[in-house]
């Protein structure tokens, strides 16, 4: 939101320069996004008065100026093409070093056709005053000749401009910043000027609220015999040019204005472009409305408008229609002043794609108990400026005002917010932000109606800890046993740091993506379990089922840009319908080796380093990696490729991964070029390691050789050969320290069906070398072991 010094002061009494009000709003929570002066835009530009104008000698449609530029100094002679450029006019001269601020050209001294030009007479459009440029700016006669154009022109009032969180509702306006700003101790604020406005007459327009979840209260008047074409003040106008808002007529420069000085909104309609009673209520499916942006939108039985017996004329809350918009012809308008549920707001903006300040202010949540005083303001505002007769205020329904109580210790300033503060400071502090206070051994705290944030006691101890200072929290270090700091981290963090580390390692880049996702992400994976009810968009509705989608999005992004091989990965967590599960997402895509001279053809990632990468971060993890076995996915939907994928577990029921090929149904719904292969691992499945001893055992190599035995098995093509290893590798723990599969054929002389798998055992000798006999028993152990896995020795 932006506010200039200004306005800021017409509500804040105060002598803070913007440099000392940027610092204080930081130091309170409101977060100084920048701080502009378009003086600084103006400099160089002067008001000066053309004395002379006399044909230029070498071009028909050009005119040599001699200009007064004031304070005594001599006549400068500029060309200008300018058609309504005479003597005695009083413009704007743009001097040699000025820079343009429509086209960054900065003015030199020059010759034009032949003739030495000093400068430039300005148009509107060249300053970025506004549109015209078919002449040069003419001020009154009467103009201090030689003044800077920005201080003449009010134009050198500075523009903060501040991040409003969600939470800050009553910060939406300028007098709401003001009182932060007068409880931090920068001025006093203001007492705010509400007219009595009694009004003659019921409403010439009938209206009432039908929906009152969506729109519980509708307040109102008519004003007959206004005139639109007169101009807003000069004051008001250039405050709401100065923050963005371009002038568009005074009814509706009126209402922007109360909306950016009170937190506001409201709307006025033209009576005339109305038919039978105005309702808010729920609309219709199916009905359309164009807004004021000039587009149509289709509009849902869930969404409140404001209607009348023709149609809808309102998105409530959102944006105005076309159709009853006020024009320079308007002379009879309708008043809305009206408090809309800032859920409904959200949704139906959320649905519709379509934002507007009157949007961000209702759904964070207007303050209900200003109805009445905000129809009194405006109502004063449009008299005054556009004239007309005002009806009596309609109320029809009720504005949702609660009193609200907090009970507070005081003491929890010092326990809770880390600052000790005195009582008195304490509650002088609260009743400057607008609560009320009644002390006792425990206080109670009433709650202003424009805070809607404020909840329980440690909301209190953030309002008094802010405005004293979250710098002012002392440091205190951790507590130490025998001057040595506890760890602080969980198992759970330990493993994901250990985890985060094997994946840089193994060469995966981090990525770190949205937590929710778009139901149609989501659907390829059964849909999300949990939908937010207040989303920061359609296209981030549904909490993450899997990290996948995620990944697949950022790959996608990254081929689009010429990345030919994508190795990401990504620690975070699963929302499932039981629970969210911390889980490791790897993703690989495009090629795992460039082409080259020795190896030709680029190769592709395939289903081997998928799992290459799973085992490789399991034991990283602490995962007992020998006893892995193989079997077949589990993960519902499409989602892997049958046979190219796979679940490594410790069990037939503890799955610790999956990995291989992604189902090209998959990748093609995230537009992925190519086979993409991945891994998940449940970090929540891995077992925790045991307590063990500071150090590990010394190591001590053996010393015999080790002897190595080469067995041939037939087994059916569907046998896992990492299971048949790891059953041969446990036939006899005390004398095999590995095995390992180091060939795989089929074809003739393989009986059709079968495959021949060739292991490599390798057997360890302890205090003695192996005897033929020892040799044989373990071979025959390993051939036993192979034939329970349905594997036989190849003859």
């Amino acid at each position: 939101m932006k506010i200039t010094l200004d306005w800021l002061k017409s509500h804040l009494d105060t002598n803070a320069t913007a440099d000392e009000v940027a610092a204080t709003l930081n130091r309170i929570g409101l977060e100084v996004e920048g701080i502009e002066n378009p003086a600084e835009k103006l400099k160089g530009f002067r008001v000066a008065k053309i004395l002379t104008a006399d044909p230029h000698p070498q071009a028909d449609k050009l005119q040599v100026l001699t200009v007064d530029t004031g304070n005594g100094a001599a006549p400068l002679q500029v060309v200008c093409g300018a058609p309504n450029a005479r003597a005695g006019l009083v413009g704007v001269l743009g001097t040699a070093g000025a820079v343009v601020p429509a086209n960054g050209m900065e003015l030199k001294v020059a010759a034009v056709r032949g003739v030495e030009s000093n400068g430039m007479m300005c148009s509107s459009r060249e300053l970025e005053l506004g549109d015209d440029h078919d002449g040069i700016i003419e001020l009154p006669e009467g103009a201090p000749i030689g003044q800077d154009f920005a201080e003449y022109a009010g134009r050198n009032d500075p523009v903060i401009d501040i991040s409003i969180t969600p939470n800050r509702q009553d910060c939406m306006g300028v007098r709401g910043i003001a009182r932060d700003l007068a409880a931090a101790g920068l001025g006093t604020l203001k007492p705010l000027d509400v007219p009595s406005i009694e009004g003659a007459g019921e409403p010439a327009v009938d209206f009432r609220t039908d929906d009152t979840e969506g729109c519980p209260a509708f307040y109102g008047r008519t004003i007959s015999g206004v005139s639109n074409s007169a101009a807003a003040p000069e004051w008001m106008l250039r405050r709401l040019e100065a923050v963005g808002q371009r002038s568009i007529s005074a009814l509706v420069d009126i209402t922007n204005y109360v909306m950016l000085d009170l937190g506001r909104p409201s709307h006025v309609y033209d009576s005339a472009k109305l038919s039978g009673t105005v309702v808010a209520r729920r609309a219709k499916d199916g009905e359309t409305v164009t807004a004021l942006n000039e587009k149509l939108y289709a509009l849902t039985s869930d969404m409140t408008v404001i209607a009348d017996d023709k149609g809808v004329h309102d998105i409530a809350g959102i944006m105005g229609g076309l159709e009853s918009g006020c024009s320079e012809g308007t002379t009879d308008v309708l008043l809305e002043i009206a408090y809309f549920t800032p859920e409904k707001i959200a949704v139906t903006g959320q649905k519709l794609g379509l934002s507007s300040d009157a949007r961000g202010r209702f759904e964070r949540g207007v303050d209900p108990a200003f109805l009445d005083d905000a129809t009194a303001i405006i109502t004063d505002y449009i008299l005054k400026i556009c004239g007309g007769t005002a009806s009596t205020v309609k109320r029809s329904g009720a504005a949702p005002v609660a009193d609200k109580v907090i009970s507070y210790d005081p003491n929890l300033s010092a326990t809770l917010g880390g600052i000790a503060v005195e009582p008195a400071r304490q509650r002088a502090i609260l009743e400057s932000l607008g609560f009320g206070v009644t002390e006792g051994d425990i206080w109670q705290i009433a709650v202003p109606s424009w805070r809607r944030d404020m909840d329980a006691a440690p909301d209190v101890v953030e309002e008094v800890t802010r405005i004293v200072g979250f710098d002012n929290i002392e440091s205190v270090p951790l507590p130490r046993a025998d001057g040595v700091a506890k760890p602080t981290a969980t198992a759970e963090q330990m493993l994901e740091r250990r985890l985060r580390r094997g994946a840089a390692a193994a060469g995966f880049n981090e990525a770190v993506t949205w937590s929710f996702i778009s139901e149609k992400e989501a659907e390829p994976f059964g849909g999300g379990h949990w939908t937010l009810a207040n989303p920061i968009s359609e296209d981030l509705k549904v909490m993450r089922p899997t990290l996948l989608a995620g990944l697949l999005s950022a790959a996608q992004r990254n081929q689009a840009r010429g990345a030919t091989s994508i190795r990401l990965f990504e620690i975070g967590r699963r929302y499932l319908v039981d629970a969210e599960r911390p889980t490791l997402c790897v993703v690989m895509a495009g090629d795992k080796r460039a082409r080259d001279w020795q190896n030709g053809k680029a190769a592709p990632f395939d289903a081997f380093d998928a799992k290459a990468a799973a085992v490789e971060l399991l034991e990283a993890a602490g995962a007992p990696a020998d006893r892995l076995q193989v079997m077949d996915a589990v993960t519902e939907g499409q989602i892997w490729h049958p046979g190219q994928s796979a679940t490594l577990r410790l069990g037939p029921k503890a799955v610790l991964a999956e990995f291989g090929a992604l189902h090209p149904s998959l990748t093609k719904a995230f537009d992925v070029d190519g086979p993409v292969m991945a891994v998940q691992i449940f970090l929540d499945a891995i077992p925790a390691k045991r307590a063990s001893g500071p150090a590990r055992a010394a190591y001590t190599p053996p010393a015999l050789q080790a002897v190595r035995r080469d067995f041939a098995f037939l087994a059916p093509e569907g046998l896992s050969a990492a299971n048949l290893v790891r059953i041969i590798k446990g036939a006899d723990k005390a004398n095999i320290t590995d095995a390992r599969l180091f060939d795989r054929f089929a074809g003739q002389g393989v009986p059709e069906g079968q495959v021949s798998l060739a292991v490599e055992v390798t057997l360890q000798p302890k205090d003695k070398s192996f005897t033929d006999a020892e040799l044989k028993a373990v071979a025959d152990k390993v051939v036993a072991a192979a034939a329970k896995a349905g594997a036989s020795l190849r003859g």
